[in-house]
């Protein structure tokens, strides 16, 4: 919103310009400040909070990570065990975090963490938004296959958060955490990322060479591009159901489910058809392509980012929310709540 600084884009306004910038490869835009963090403090947060997150967000002044997935609570999140105890004007909070992506360089990280033991899993989590800097907390890098860390572990150790940086109420954090898992799923959908690949795909298989002619006139490959093409299709006219209802003011749904799982799914064929279409290219792991890079080994083939891509996005049906869950999500909504 223009109040705190922005350009004041309506839903398909920022369509446009993700679509577009995906499409030429622009460098990401971290979504944990301004894609799922900001929705939930303009709809939940005080005005002080607004007033003070809001433009050090947009501006980049602050650097945010999420603090959700635990050791014993991943997809069952509502199981997590994180402890805030209020002590007079500050929460005490011990625990630990997983998989938190880009922790160490963040300096804050939004939490759910448990402040009621004895209600109902959901009933008893807050939503805190805590300084990295703060006493206490340790910040351990995950080193994953390709000798990245991409992801850490976050320990809490007697770390004091002042009781202001609770956002909304004491135990409501679970309606505020869904609140962003709907963004957050809708983003990892990434229609703009797979209309770029799907391209690429395109033009890598109309030079390589198999049985004597261009790979994309095979005509088991061309089916499956073609395949992945109507799923394309079809999912970007979802997505823009969703953007009317953001235009609308309403927020996304049952949609964003649906959204994340058949976007990942097309988001994975797509890697695995400019895997198979690279062929030998295909083999060197350029581990500059998990961040983005496009520009990775170049050759003619464009084949640079292929391998770390497909290996990366093998994550996208698990984080957000694995897509298992979105489908009970999706049956539970359309079948009006039966078990």
């Amino acid at each position: 919103p223009k109040e705190f600084g922005g350009a004041a884009w309506n839903a398909v306004q920022r369509h446009i310009f993700e679509e577009e910038a995906a499409a030429h490869h622009a460098p990401r835009i971290v979504p944990f400040g301004l894609s799922m963090l900001a929705p939930v403090l303009q709809k939940f947060g005080s005005k002080e909070q607004q007033d003070y997150w809001l433009p050090r967000i947009l501006s980049g002044e602050d650097w945010w990570c999420q603090g959700y997935s635990e050791p014993g609570a991943g997809s069952d999140l509502a199981s997590l065990k994180c402890a805030a105890v209020k002590d007079g004007d500050h929460y005490i909070v011990n625990g630990q975090k997983t998989w938190t992506t880009l922790g160490q360089h963040a300096n804050m990280i939004f939490c759910l963490v448990r402040t009621d033991k004895d209600v109902k899993q959901q009933e008893g989590i807050s939503f805190l938004l805590i300084d990295m800097d703060t006493p206490g907390i340790t910040v351990r890098p995950i080193i994953l296959l390709d000798g990245g860390a991409e992801v850490n572990e976050v320990f809490f150790d007697d770390v004091k958060v002042p009781a202001e940086n609770l956002v909304g109420e004491e135990n409501k954090g679970w309606t505020y955490a869904k609140y962003l898992l709907t963004h957050e799923r809708t983003n990892i959908a990434g229609v703009g990322f797979s209309q770029a690949g799907l391209s690429a795909v395109k033009r890598i298989a109309k030079s390589e060479m198999a049985g004597g002619r261009p790979l994309i006139e095979n005509p088991h490959f061309a089916a499956r591009v073609a395949q992945a093409e109507i799923d394309l299709m079809a999912m970007a006219t979802t997505n823009l159901r969703i953007i009317s209802k953001a235009a609308a003011g309403q927020a996304p749904g049952v949609e964003s489910s649906m959204l994340k799982v058949k976007g990942t799914i097309i988001r994975q064929e797509i890697n695995d058809l400019a895997r198979r279409a690279a062929g030998v290219y295909a083999m060197p792991f350029a581990s500059e392509a998990v961040a983005g890079s496009n520009d990775a080994l170049p050759d003619p083939n464009e084949a640079g980012p292929v391998a770390a891509q497909y290996f990366n996005n093998r994550k996208l049906s698990i984080f957000g929310g694995s897509n298992e869950i979105q489908r009970q999500i999706i049956a539970k909504t359309m079948l009006g709540g039966a078990k």
